[in-house]
């Protein structure tokens, strides 16, 4: 990723959840469920799916990621931990997992994690923290399976269920210009999705392609809190910060669209 949108990221992810005081967070929920997240822990959930999806991971391994991630740090990209222990995964970079910057970049985390767990000889047949355990080797070994059920809803969600994820916003203004995080958009879009986006100067488009349509609706959802992501629509549905999902005959099947404040 270009320096300059690194140093982007970088600017929003050191403000993200940081309003006025006694401003609401932004909370978002998973259909069909009573599982609710605030909007930096769903961004990093997203992340993690999607380096799952990049390296062909089948989803009971992204739910183990999720449910590792919950456990160690509820999917907080957390700048410290039990000694030397750093980032989503609590990784150590004594124990060979990576630089201090390395394992407190998600994607890397992500990546890190993922290659360590599809070494173990038939993982999936594993209890969920059985796997986990013989990636992390916790003092905990148990500690993992208590968020099964939270990590699966959060993997089916994110793998593309229609209109599954909802978010609602505090209604703070933006912190970084509308160009720079547009720029932010489209760069993460493609590291996480390899999704190339047709730019106006507020909004995204996306022809809509595959059998997994709904993932970039879903993500663009998962990240509008740190993007400042005002309306996102596909398939007959628009979905806003205030309004959640609702019906719009008017949007195409074959088109994303997004809309920045």
């Amino acid at each position: 990723m270009p320096r300059g949108i690194a140093v982007v990221l970088t600017a929003l992810l050191a403000v993200a959840g940081c309003g006025s005081s006694g401003e609401e967070p932004a909370w978002c929920t998973l259909r069909g469920t009573t599982y609710t997240f605030e909007a930096e822990q769903t961004a990093s959930a997203a992340t993690i799916a999607a380096v799952g999806r990049a390296l062909s991971v089948p989803e009971r391994g992204v739910t183990i990621a999720l449910a590792t991630a919950l456990q160690e740090s509820r999917l907080r990209n957390l700048p410290y931990g039990d000694r030397d222990s750093q980032g989503l995964f609590q990784q150590r970079p004594s124990q060979g997992w990576g630089t201090p910057e390395q394992v407190t970049d998600p994607r890397y985390a992500a990546t890190a994690f993922y290659e360590a767990l599809l070494e173990l000889p038939d993982w999936e047949q594993l209890r969920l923290t059985d796997a986990a355990q013989a990636v992390q080797r916790s003092a905990f070994p148990e500690a993992y399976q208590q968020w099964e059920d939270e990590a699966q809803a959060l993997a089916t969600v994110l793998g593309g269920q229609v209109a599954g994820l909802s978010c609602t916003a505090p209604g703070a203004a933006p912190v970084l210009p509308r160009d720079q995080r547009l720029t932010a958009l489209v760069a993460l879009a493609e590291a996480d999705l390899s999704a190339v986006l047709l730019t106006t100067t507020d909004s995204i488009v996306h022809w809509a392609a595959g059998d997994q349509p709904w993932i970039l609706p879903t993500w663009l959802v998962a990240h509008s809190e740190l993007l400042g992501v005002a309306a996102v629509a596909h398939d007959g549905q628009r979905w806003t910060p205030d309004s959640g999902w609702t019906t719009d005959p008017t949007v195409r099947a074959d088109e994303v669209l997004g809309l920045l404040s």
